[in-house]
């Protein structure tokens, strides 16, 4: 039949000319008035050709620095999972029974059922092909499904110990020593200062780390002592929050004194996290698993532990030492204090164990007070007069 002048065919679903007349009837007539009353859109486009300019879309938009970092890991869903599964269907034919075997399907593929936040993810990506697609009036606002997200809940994250993150540190700075090639000496060096930065400050490593440049260190000197401010600009929450300034602990002067030394001609806007060369790296996640798995601390008992542990590991060390309070740390991660209560609820009654048992806190913290040592040695103090001197002069170290 044609409507609203395009050719499409249904079935009657009967043998019988007779009746197979009437219903072609009945059919032409529903399919008209739904037209005319704008409560369908015929020219029906497939899902493949929509996600394909979605995507296009926000890889121009990251490659003019417009778009979000999100966009990423949008990208991948769509192409990992929705476009292998909804290739070939019309947009306005994704039903709730179509999204429940994709659903279905994506537990299949996992092999297992996937976390609130990576549904969350994913409903976000397939919002984006929607949107777009009833801004191309390819799609009406009220054949938009209702995307659902039955994921587990999530879980506590696994991190490190003190003790554990040295011996960590420590494996990493062998494999730098026996490195075959400059290139893998350079990475692994870099991992090092990428882990104590990290640890240092509480950030995300891959998208907030990465994308922080040398004016975006703030110093401020304290009497004898130097603090460090970092301006966070991008990641995955500066949409909503805007830039946020977090502090570091004393240790980061260490780490910055080692990255300072190898790029003494660095400008505002290069990357810190680079190999010397300028070039940024990918490898660090790989070189850190290494690390983990021949010092046996891969597994933990809260799941795979991962470069982001080294955030988690952060958070866990600030509760243990009460240095500060909850609403706190939330602030300077980044992140909300329900989140901090629901992954870190089994760190909140050891924050007190020591008031409530008059035991001594342990080595663990002990551990941690050492990492945040400094040594004002003679050659940091006259950095940190150039850095001082850089900064007044320039906005940047």
């Amino acid at each position: 039949m044609k409507v609203n002048q395009t050719y499409i065919s249904r079935t009657t679903k009967t043998s019988c000319e007779q009746e197979a007349t009437e219903r072609a009837f009945r059919l032409l007539i529903e399919y008209e008035i739904r037209v005319n009353s704008n409560l369908m859109l015929v020219n029906n486009k497939r899902f493949g050709l929509v996600a394909r300019k979605v995507i296009s879309n926000m890889q121009t938009a990251l490659g003019l620095g417009q778009g979000k970092v999100i966009y990423a890991d949008y990208i991948n869903a769509l192409c990992k999972y929705h476009i292998p599964f909804f290739e070939n269907v019309a947009i306005t034919h994704i039903d709730d029974e179509l999204l429940a075997k994709f659903n279905q399907w994506r537990i299949e593929k996992l092999g297992r059922v996937p976390a609130k936040s990576t549904i969350l993810n994913h409903n976000a990506a397939f919002m984006q092909i929607f949107d777009y697609a009833v801004k191309k009036k390819w799609l009406l606002p009220s054949q938009v499904p209702t995307l659902e997200n039955k994921g587990v809940s999530g879980q506590r994250r696994a991190a490190l110990s003190p003790q554990e993150y040295l011996t960590v540190r420590k494996q990493i700075e062998q494999l730098m020593l026996n490195s075959r090639k400059e290139v893998t000496r350079q990475i692994r060096e870099l991992l090092l200062d990428y882990m104590d930065f990290a640890i240092c400050t509480g950030m995300r490593p891959g998208t907030e780390i990465d994308q922080l440049t040398w004016s975006d260190l703030q110093p401020e000197l304290n009497h004898s002592k130097l603090l460090f401010f970092v301006a966070v600009r991008k990641g995955k929450t500066t949409k909503y929050t805007g830039t946020r300034e977090i502090v570091c602990k004393e240790a980061v002067v260490n780490v910055i004194s080692r990255l300072t030394s190898r790029f003494p001609h660095r400008r505002a806007d290069d990357k810190i996290f680079v190999l010397p060369c300028g070039k940024p790296v990918k490898e660090l996640p790989r070189h850190f698993d290494r690390a983990l798995s021949e010092t046996g601390l891969k597994e933990s008992k809260q799941g795979q532990r991962t470069l982001y542990s080294l955030r988690h590991s952060y958070i866990t060390w600030e509760l243990m030492a009460q240095n500060v309070t909850i609403d706190v740390i939330a602030r300077q991660c980044g992140t909300g204090i329900q989140m901090i209560e629901q992954h870190y609820s089994h760190v909140v009654p050891k924050m007190f164990r020591s008031k409530l048992s008059g035991v001594d806190l342990g080595e663990d913290l002990k551990v941690t007070a050492e990492l945040s040592h400094v040594t004002y040695t003679t050659k940091l103090l006259t950095e940190m007069e150039i850095w001082m001197k850089n900064y007044r002069s320039r906005q940047y170290i």
